[in-house]
């Protein structure tokens, strides 16, 4: 069994103790158990497997498409079966890692049982990944949806999870949704729907709109992140897009967040960049002395640590 360390930068999140806030967040790059072994020994305080599905569709055109601006991806669920998937969370649990699951299911009750069976391996935490908008005929998500979703998997396990969402229209109905049946944390965001097309012949490339990623949407999850704060929101946050730097992690938990994902940068130079992003939080929390708690929600006005009590005594929304 591993240790965890008391350092400046240790946090808890979903009941994991973890080295360091930064979480690399589900997709393409955690679809392997030699990349998410290495990601943790590379500096992950936690990795988020890519989106396990209990009925995966074989493989298929998943595309990603690079931009000056981030990623526009096509890609769905992980095309490994729920057996793999089960052997391997297995390993992770043996040797106490700290590996959050990324589950969807095409309906509540089918999330539910695959929760379930998942629990089954010893994996400690989740991420429900039902926000994605790349499925056949997008998604169009709401509060109702939402809660369905999060209640069914609440009543079949008391594992700790994350609900992961998208920020956009009615995001403050869809978190305290989410909260209100049964979510431990909200991760937020999942992507966004985005667009390229070439001005030379008009095509669209990709062949329509799929999730983006990247630097363009950090200012939106941070405004995002922070009214949420401002509004009562106090189960734990994990932030997510654009981050590329140790700074850009310092900035999502100055508004709030307590653990911020990185995925989109790690498609250049993986393992090297995880590093320097680390590498950089760390050098950052350094210079000023302090410990991540000192970081933690500090542009809000006030309420904060009052918040952060009343989360001690009982789960809530955003009021």
């Amino acid at each position: 069994m591993t240790t965890v360390e008391h350092t400046a930068s240790a946090t808890e999140v979903l009941g994991l103790r973890l080295l360091s806030p930064l979480v690399v967040g589900s997709g393409l790059l955690t679809d392997q158990e030699r990349n998410i072994r290495r990601l943790l020994s590379g500096g992950a305080g936690a990795v988020v497997t890519k989106t396990i599905h209990p009925g995966p569709l074989p493989g298929g055109d998943e595309r990603l498409l690079h931009l000056p601006t981030g990623m526009i991806n096509s890609t769905t669920y992980s095309r490994r079966g729920l057996d793999a998937w089960c052997a391997m969370l297995g390993r992770f649990a043996e040797d106490d890692l700290p590996v959050i699951a990324s589950l969807h299911a095409d309906s509540p009750a089918a999330l539910a049982d695959l929760a379930a069976r998942v629990a089954d391996t010893g994996c400690r935490a989740l991420e429900l990944g039902i926000s994605c908008l790349n499925e056949d005929g997008g998604l169009t998500d709401s509060a109702q949806r939402v809660a369905d979703y999060t209640g069914a998997v609440r009543r079949a396990t008391g594992l700790p999870f994350s609900v992961k969402l998208a920020v956009g229209e009615q995001v403050g109905e869809r978190v305290t949704a989410a909260v209100e049946a049964g979510a431990d944390a909200i991760t937020l965001s999942d992507t966004i729907a985005g667009l390229a097309v070439s001005a030379d012949t008009g095509e669209v490339l990709l062949g329509r709109p799929f999730g983006y990623s990247g630097p363009g949407i950090k200012p939106l999850v941070l405004a995002a992140i922070y009214e949420l704060r401002r509004g009562g929101l106090s189960v734990p946050v994990m932030g997510s897009g654009g981050v590329r730097s140790g700074t850009d992690v310092a900035e999502y938990l100055t508004v709030g967040a307590d653990a911020v994902q990185v995925y989109t940068a790690l498609h250049t130079r993986m393992h090297q960049t995880l590093a320097e992003i680390r590498r950089g939080f760390d050098t950052w929390l350094g210079a000023r002395g302090g410990t991540l708690a000192d970081v933690v929600g500090r542009a809000l006005d006030g309420g904060r640590g009052e918040a952060r009590a009343a989360a001690d005594h009982e789960r809530h929304g955003v009021r």
